[in-house]
């Protein structure tokens, strides 16, 4: 469930077989179930003979409509825990919308609540390090009455005190393990699956989407969750590095699931450590609501087609009436033009280091390069490569770009289903992610 579309797949459970997708406008306006309904009574019509398989303990829903976690980050030292703590929340689905590190002042409380975070993760000390800072800064958040939730993830010493220290202070806390419990070594899943959760509280309980109990009982996960784990999937089946840039209509979002090899395997180097299965998300590019802020990250990259007349044209009509589609040929290459950019722009953000000095994301050996969102979905099967091939032939962005991946569209959106079935279904998982850049004939 999309913050625009709610889609619909059937999968054979047994065989991993795709039998039918649907989609509708997500029904955010009213109620977000009743989008739902009408997919699933759509399917059932046309799938008379497999009425089982859509049974309420068969179905499995992913949503991303009541829009992205907006997470903070409280650390200990800046090029360290907070660093740390950045690279777990992107992993996570979240937006980082503000970070910052050392002993809490007044100045930059007030900037943390101007952030508007839904969730502040407190991160700070290796195991057996420093909690003094932590500790005063959970004292200085419990008194600061921000309309926000915790996750706790700092020394392993001050993790509890920490927490108490919150709740007392009448916070929502929850603990996960130390993000960095040594040098060199990023421990992310516990964390990760605190804000997992936190993502699903706010996606279903926060934004009121739904007045029935049906909506916050069925979602499984978030949808960004949902296409890392698939992305993973992919890549342990074929047993290839997997990137996967999705092109939305506010965001860019890029994810990696790599094997390192030679060096990288080894790299211990970096102070933070590396996470090599991950997902950026580029709140400033996409095709609708933010395309005006495209063109301006493009000129700043120096990619040429920012100031095309007719690119300019086009993204001035698309941010004033973005349910606009491209209809004719002008538009439709004002348009991919457009993709082309944010999928540029966001790929090197997603592969260059994250500080100076750091080593690039190993992205160059990766062997498939998987393009999805609406702008490849529609496009004609050239035309998509096109916008992929800008992605793998980019050498002028500050990283090695994968320039012998084979290039597809995930035309049918099944990363997102083959992640959501991968824990209950892992063999069906499996088969339909073989199925990622084939024909999808039913």
């Amino acid at each position: 469930m999309g913050s625009t579309y709610t889609k619909g797949l059937l999968v054979d459970s047994d065989t991993g077989r795709l039998l039918d997708t649907c989609d509708t406008p997500t029904t955010s306006g009213s109620d977000v179930w009743e989008g739902v309904r009408l997919v699933r009574e759509r399917i059932a019509a046309r799938c008379r003979d497999t009425p089982h398989l859509l049974d309420e303990d068969a179905v499995r829903i992913c949503s991303s409509a009541g829009g992205g976690l907006r997470l903070a980050i409280v650390g200990f030292e800046r090029e360290v825990s907070a660093v740390a703590g950045a690279v777990v929340a992107l992993s996570a689905g979240a937006r980082v919308v503000h970070a910052t590190s050392g002993r809490l002042s007044t100045e930059e409380v007030v900037a943390l609540r101007g952030a508007r975070p839904d969730l502040i993760l407190l991160v700070g000390g290796t195991d057996g390090g420093n909690a003094e800072v932590v500790l005063r800064n959970a004292e200085v958040l419990a008194g600061a009455n921000l309309p926000a939730a915790y996750v706790v993830a700092c020394n392993r010493a001050a993790r509890e005190e920490t927490a108490d220290v919150l709740r007392a202070g009448g916070c929502s806390v929850s603990t996960a393990e130390n993000v960095l419990p040594r040098i060199g070594s990023l421990s992310p899943s516990s964390a990760r699956a605190a804000i997992r959760a936190a993502v699903l509280d706010h996606v279903i309980g926060g934004k009121g989407l739904s007045a029935g109990p049906h909506f916050a009982a069925s979602v499984r996960s978030a949808t960004p969750d949902a296409v890392l784990d698939g992305v993973q999937v992919l890549r342990d089946g074929r047993d290839q590095d997997v990137m996967m840039v999705d092109i939305g209509g506010a965001t860019t979002d890029v994810y990696s699931a790599i094997q390192p090899q030679g060096e990288d395997a080894t790299l211990r180097k970096e102070v933070v450590g590396t996470l090599w299965t991950s997902r950026t998300v580029e709140g400033d590019l996409g095709m609708r609501h933010s395309a005006t802020t495209v063109l301006e990250a493009a000129r700043r990259e120096g990619l040429p087609d920012a100031d095309r007349p007719d690119v300019r044209s086009w993204v001035s009509t698309v941010t004033t009436t973005p349910q606009v589609l491209a209809e004719t040929a002008e538009q439709v290459r004002s348009e991919l033009r457009l993709a082309s950019m944010a999928a540029v722009v966001a790929a090197r953000r997603h592969a260059r280091p994250a500080r100076p000095g750091a080593a690039p994301r190993a992205l160059s050996e990766v062997g498939i390069l998987i393009g999805s969102g609406g702008a490849l979905r529609y496009a004609d099967g050239s035309a998509a490569d096109a916008v992929l091939q800008c992605v793998s032939t980019d050498l002028g962005g500050g990283w090695r770009p994968p320039e012998a991946a084979r290039r597809a569209v995930d035309t049918a959106y099944l990363l997102c289903a083959v992640g959501l079935l991968s824990r209950d279904f892992p063999d069906t998982a499996a088969a339909l992610a073989a199925r990622v850049g084939q024909p999808q004939g039913r």
